[in-house]
């Protein structure tokens, strides 16, 4: 779950969070995500590098179109419902002939990439509600609830089976940094990108950077200043890079 220290939501900037909705505007859509801080706490609210990820995604930092991708500790299910609705997005249709592009229009929810949002079974219910209430019922067939607590029952995801795997404020728990690990091992293949977006708040956060460094090749993308959120791009090292 995507949780985050407390000490953060001191003073002015826990209004927010007991908000019962945060809108947001993205990929053509208006997002409007669910909060419930009294129930859920820190991991039921939208956290900054949600937001950032996100708009990273919209800039195109990666291409989503037909990949399959999932996001890890969704939380409120912000990034992996911007993804879903990238990657079916026409972007690259806009322009051609308008009956190619109403043909297009009316197969669109066979067109694009499948989005797993996962989360622990605690979280799924107020995440399903968020990612139900912003899809459209054409990508919602592209999209996937499904629960993953790190580190445990793996094989109900295939080796390597998703293309790109998304984090937003994951790297919490120093406890939580083995499973972690694990789990990004075993979703990716050779080819697949991993993007997480974090604010580095502690040296343990650091210390995580330097654990996925030894199985991964890791690189800052984006800094956003205003928000102070850092995203990493890693993919799997290659051997010959470990001789």
């Amino acid at each position: 779950m995507a949780l985050v220290p407390y000490e953060e939501t001191a003073g002015v900037g826990l209004q927010k969070f007991h908000k019962p909705f945060a809108t947001f505007s993205f990929a053509n859509h208006t997002i409007q995500i669910r909060q419930d801080w009294r129930q859920l706490g820190v991991a039921a609210v939208v956290w900054d590098a949600a937001i950032v990820l996100s708009t990273y995604l919209e800039m195109g930092g990666v291409e989503l179109r037909g990949c399959s991708a999932v996001e890890l500790g969704a939380g409120t299910g912000l990034v992996g419902i911007v993804a879903a609705l990238l990657a079916t997005a026409l972007k690259s249709l806009m322009r051609r002939p308008l009956l190619v592009y109403c043909l297009f229009l009316s197969q669109s929810h066979t067109v694009g990439a499948h989005v797993t949002i996962t989360d622990r079974k605690v979280a799924l219910e107020f995440l399903k509600s968020n990612v139900q209430a912003n899809l459209p019922p054409h990508i919602q067939t592209k999209a996937v609830v499904k629960e993953l607590t790190w580190g445990q029952n793996l094989g109900s995801f295939s080796p390597g089976e998703f293309d790109l795997i998304l984090g937003a404020d994951i790297i919490y728990l120093e406890e939580t940094f083995t499973d972690l690990l694990q789990t990004l091992e075993h979703l990716c293949s050779d080819h697949s990108v991993i993007l997480l977006a974090c604010r580095i708040r502690y040296e343990r956060d650091n210390n995580f950077l330097v654990m996925l460094a030894r199985h991964f090749t890791v690189n800052k993308v984006h800094y956003d200043p205003e928000k102070d959120v850092h995203i990493y791009k890693a993919q799997k090292r290659n051997q010959r890079e470990d001789l």
